[in-house]
């Protein structure tokens, strides 16, 4: 088993993923999802570092966390104690994200110590990386960038992979909460419009999903839970393979469809 001590590994272009993580009790409850989520974390490369790019942290301009111990941060509430009790202390990754500055003109990125890792980082990391043994920092989404604009600031960051960091989007390509627990017609044409765009590396179509017409406007109600997929379909590499992790739905309007490149 791979530990702190491994070296860092220089050889590797790591993987780009993007997870559904859907509800927070996918952290503690026994679920396809979760079991999903440990097997592939037994199967990944042990990164230098993971750049998380989470739907639960959204500002003003374009943010990077440079905590040496970022805190597991508890980010919603009514849920059970057990919980909120979760933490997944791994060390921070100010170097790389220092770095990750750098591949920006000045003011592009603006560091920060005014945040953790929120749940959209962690109740998936505790089940990929369960020994929290591999630094971790988060990019926030900027509120005023556009969908083009996301996905060209995303590209810069494509390097960053073959530097041995993982980069992982947390979120929900349909995530329509006031729609819960029926099955819906237009959260099966909007997760199968992205499905076959991505499959066809049809960039255009994952950035305009106003083509999808009334189906995009129910499955993305609010663009955070789409977003981190832009970012890793920006960072897709021309070798890369892709495979769907997970192709389900939860609570009828949340996909649980992920996806890697590697």
């Amino acid at each position: 088993m791979m530990n702190s001590k491994t070296p860092p590994n220089t050889a590797t272009r790591m993987p780009a993923l993007f997870i559904g993580h859907g509800s927070p009790m996918n952290a503690i409850t026994q679920n396809p999802f979760r079991d999903t989520w440990i097997n592939l974390g037994k199967t990944l490369p042990r990164p230098n570092a993971i750049l998380c790019i989470s739907a639960h942290w959204q500002t003003n301009g374009t943010q990077v966390c440079m905590a040496e111990k970022p805190e597991t941060i508890h980010d919603f509430g009514g849920f059970p104690q057990e919980l909120f009790a979760q933490q997944y202390p791994a060390p921070g990754a100010p170097d790389i994200a220092q770095m990750t500055c750098d591949f920006f003109a000045d003011g592009t990125i603006t560091p920060t110590l005014d945040w953790g890792l929120d749940h959209g980082a962690w109740t998936i990391l505790q089940s990929l990386f369960p020994l929290a043994d591999v630094p971790v920092f988060q990019l926030s989404l900027a509120m005023d960038l556009s969908f083009s604009e996301h996905f060209s600031l995303a590209r810069r960051l494509a390097s960053l992979r073959e530097k041995g960091v993982m980069v992982i989007g947390s979120g929900n390509i349909v995530h329509n909460l006031r729609l819960l627990n029926q099955k819906f017609d237009w959260a099966i044409e909007f997760d199968n419009y992205i499905k076959s765009a991505l499959e066809t590396n049809n960039e255009e179509a994952l950035i305009h999903i106003e083509r999808a017409g009334n189906a995009a406007r129910l499955a993305v109600p609010t663009n955070e839970h789409y977003l981190p997929l832009l970012y890793i379909a920006a960072i897709r590499h021309v070798d890369d393979n892709m495979h769907f992790l997970t192709e389900a739905f939860d609570l009828g309007s949340l996909s649980m469809r992920s996806v890697i490149y590697q």
